[in-house]
């Protein structure tokens, strides 16, 4: 539906979830919102902006939500007032949709997906540590971050560099499934909680029996589900699994948290032996206001690392990161480091960086340093 048609759709007063997405697609939106007394709202680049569409009422909200959903999505919804799924706008996008209720009434967010997993490359991700973290074996890599920060895209473009340079089995359990993977020289199943399976931790228990090379879990939600999935990654499997967490010191804090304080030295343990890599990342706005760019703090178990791991000495992971994010050797890099060679590239502003700053002291101080030198490199 091109421009002028989908503006036409929207003055008839009676519009579709499917015009809605298709509207957002060509504003080139991340998410769409939907509640009552407001007109459809859309994110795009970080910034929610209001449509010139009528405001919803109950009617709508009820309508638009349900629009997609099966009769039993439906009789579910009706009966928890929670439902995630996931549905294709043919030729336009991939939708992840979550519909809840909100002061009596149905409400709505729509997460907007490529059709084509993104490449490592056009995800703007040059790292040679998250390309060899792809080449493990076996072991447990994290990819954690808040909502929103891209987890899901970065863990579709390494599963995607897998499968087109591996002839692996990838098993993949999501909630909801949002990138859609073809074969290439891997075989790729994709299975959907709610859909295809009870739960993470049920997926998990059966998936061994699936010969699997590499698994992806969506997120760590439990105890249970942690517990499986380092239980495959020492069994010879490569695991990719996420958090919502903002540095690698902190997830790995936010594990050992799940433990009972009696658990804690044998599970320091076997992550110094199992877990390959953390990367923690951040969406920023680029500093020209042409979209959002990917900020990544990069931790790779190097012998240095899983000593620290083994000693449960979570708070000397910063300090080892942040020495080989100066000598380059292992592709480590803290959080500010990235944010620092950003402003130092012209990609961010300061505000912005300082805004999604590890250490904010730090970081001023970097970037005092950084401003410096190109003062002096222009003056040059």
């Amino acid at each position: 539906m091109s421009f002028s048609e989908s503006l036409a759709a929207r003055c008839t007063g009676e519009f579709t979830l499917d015009t809605i997405l298709k509207y957002a697609a060509e504003q080139k939106g991340s998410d769409v919102f939907l509640k009552v007394g407001a007109p459809p709202l859309i994110k795009q680049h970080g910034c929610i902006l209001p449509t010139d569409m009528r405001p919803l009422t109950r009617e709508d909200t009820v309508r638009l939500a349900q629009e997609q959903m099966t009769p039993e999505q439906r009789h579910r919804f009706s009966e928890q007032h929670e439902m995630n799924l996931s549905f294709t706008v043919e030729g336009v996008t991939r939708i992840r949709q979550n519909a809840y209720y909100q002061r009596g009434t149905v409400a709505t967010t729509c997460r907007l997906i490529p059709l084509e997993v993104p490449s490592l490359d056009e995800l703007g991700i040059e790292s040679k540590a998250v390309r060899d973290l792809t080449g493990a074996h076996n072991g447990l890599v994290l990819v954690t971050g808040p909502t929103g920060s891209g987890k899901s895209t970065t863990l579709a473009g390494m599963i995607d560099y897998i499968n087109s340079s591996r002839a692996v089995n990838i098993v993949m359990i999501e909630d909801p499934i949002e990138y859609v993977h073809n074969d290439k020289k891997g075989i790729v199943s994709q299975r959907e909680v709610g859909t295809d399976t009870h739960s993470f931790h049920e997926a998990l228990r059966q998936v061994l029996r699936q010969t699997p090379d590499v698994i992806l879990v969506g997120e760590l939600r439990d105890l249970d589900t942690l517990n499986v999935a380092l239980q495959a990654a020492e069994t010879g499997h490569l695991v990719f699994a996420t958090l919502h967490t903002c540095s690698a010191a902190e997830t790995l804090d936010r594990i050992s948290n799940m433990y009972a304080p009696h658990e804690r030295a044998m599970l320091w343990l076997r992550l110094s032996v199992t877990l390959k890599g953390v990367i923690s990342q951040k969406l920023l706005r680029r500093a020209d206001g042409s979209g959002r760019i990917v900020a990544m703090e990069i931790m790779v178990v190097t012998p240095t690392i899983a000593k620290q791991l083994e000693e449960g000495h979570s708070e000397d992971l910063y300090s080892a990161i942040r020495q080989d994010g100066q000598e380059n050797y292992w592709g480590m890099q803290t959080m500010n480091q990235c944010l620092d060679r950003y402003f130092s590239e012209g990609l961010i502003t300061e505000e912005e960086a300082l805004m999604h700053a590890g250490n904010i002291s730090e970081l001023k101080q970097m970037l005092r340093r950084s401003a410096a030198d190109l003062t002096l490199r222009r003056a040059a």
